[in-house]
């Protein structure tokens, strides 16, 4: 991929970003299209464009090359893909954990069942995450790596900025 290529996309990527982060502020509205779920924006609408903006941006910020872009971004995309299931098979335990616990008398044994589960899928997690990343290493030189861990750091914080904007505009659409 030409740098020029890389540029546009990174822009589009942003625009992207840019957009759904002024939509879920109230500042433009959606009336139709893939991401219209009435006039917010959803988490997972905002992970999606986020996990692309990531993308894009690596490039700059690690200062990749010709060569080591195809390799690390398919590396990546299996990162926010482990991450990603991770997050959501743990999450469909949790609200099992929540409706065992709401129930007028506890099945143990279902509790128990569905506390191993999650046990198993936390640790499963960890194991995808840091063969992932592992193999995001092996495409790096050693100041890339440092520069991944900072970027991703830096990544984490401005999603979670995002998401906090978007619950509070939505918070505010339905009081």
């Amino acid at each position: 991929m030409t740098m020029t290529k890389r540029i546009a996309t990174c822009a589009l990527g942003l625009a992207l970003l840019t957009a759904s982060a002024a939509s879920a502020q109230g500042r433009l509205p959606r009336r139709n299209g893939p991401l219209a779920q009435g006039d917010g924006v959803s988490a997972g609408e905002i992970q999606k464009l986020f996990d692309a903006y990531v993308v894009m941006q690596a490039q700059q910020e690690l200062q990749l090359s010709d060569e080591q872009y195809p390799k690390f971004l398919a590396r990546v995309k299996a990162l926010q893909a482990a991450r990603q299931k991770g997050l959501t098979e743990r999450g469909r335990l949790i609200q099992g954990l929540r409706r065992l616990d709401n129930a007028p008398s506890l099945d143990e044994r279902a509790a128990r069942d569905q506390m191993k589960a999650l046990a198993d899928i936390d640790a499963r997690i960890v194991t995808e995450v840091s063969d992932a990343i592992a193999g995001i290493d092996e495409v790096l030189d050693v100041r890339q790596r440092i520069r991944f861990r900072v970027f991703e750091e830096q990544m984490e914080r401005r999603k979670f900025d995002l998401l906090m904007r978007a619950r509070q505009a939505n918070r505010a659409r339905n009081p």
